[in-house]
């Protein structure tokens, strides 16, 4: 009797082992896929930005990175500030100044950083004025991340959202100025994660994936060796009946 009542506990056992198991093996499995998907979006991306064309006040709105020159008058009235911009160790803000080119057209420059300190003092920025002509790297509008608390405050944006400037733009997107009249420090870089970081994340989660499944497999050939009627016979030897 005692003998029989192992049975059903070691076929739980059994059952309970593959079902721990053959999930993770699944979610490595995905996941590796995952990656590797996103490496090659990634290399897409990156190519396309390669190959944006330099436009000279284009009629449409710009390709993502595209290098792009305009020529108009800013609107220094309307400047608001990036917050929370750090370049060179120092803290500051991103200069935002709306430019209005010679269709009536209204397009959003980041001019560059200027350095505030740790106080919360708007800095005085100098706009040019009368027409002014500058180029620069085209970013199109995108997700403005997690936000805690209100965007704006006073005239500084925690992320660019373009309906801070009630007007609104010709297109979804803004000018990052690297030359021209008004520009300021240069400090925006592209934040994209090279292709080659996604294809590492990709081959450790096939690695965990296969190290799971090896797992899986002997640890389960192991129990069933010892649930068969071998294994069973073998492991009474000794008992009384």
């Amino acid at each position: 009797m005692h003998h029989s009542s192992r049975k059903p506990r070691r076929a739980v056992k059994q059952r309970l082992w593959w079902v721990f198991w053959l999930p993770l093996v699944l979610l490595g499995f995905v996941l590796g896929v995952w990656q590797w998907q996103r490496a090659e979006a990634k290399t897409a991306y990156l190519a396309a930005r390669e190959a944006a064309p330099a436009v000279v006040d284009p009629q449409e709105a710009p390709m993502e990175g595209a290098q792009v020159t305009l020529s108009g008058e800013f609107l220094a009235e309307e400047t608001l500030f990036l917050d929370n911009r750090v370049h060179d160790a120092r803290v500051g803000v991103a200069v935002l100044t709306p430019l209005v080119d010679a269709e009536g057209r209204r397009w959003l420059v980041q001019r560059g950083f200027e350095a505030t300190g740790p106080y919360r003092v708007d800095p005085e920025v100098v706009s040019p004025e009368g027409r002014v002509t500058l180029s620069g790297t085209w970013q199109a509008a995108g997700d403005g991340g997690l936000l805690l608390g209100p965007n704006r405050e006073g005239r500084r944006l925690q992320t660019i959202d373009l309906t801070a400037w009630p007007e609104g733009f010709a297109f979804a997107g803004w000018l990052h100025q690297e030359t021209g009249e008004g520009a300021y420090a240069a400090w925006w870089r592209p934040s994209v994660m090279p292709p080659s970081r996604h294809l590492g994340y990709a081959v450790q989660w096939w690695g965990l994936a296969l190290a799971a499944l090896v797992i899986m497999l002997l640890g389960g050939r192991r129990r069933a060796r010892v649930s068969s009627p071998i294994g069973d016979s073998a492991s009474s030897v000794g008992e009384l009946p």
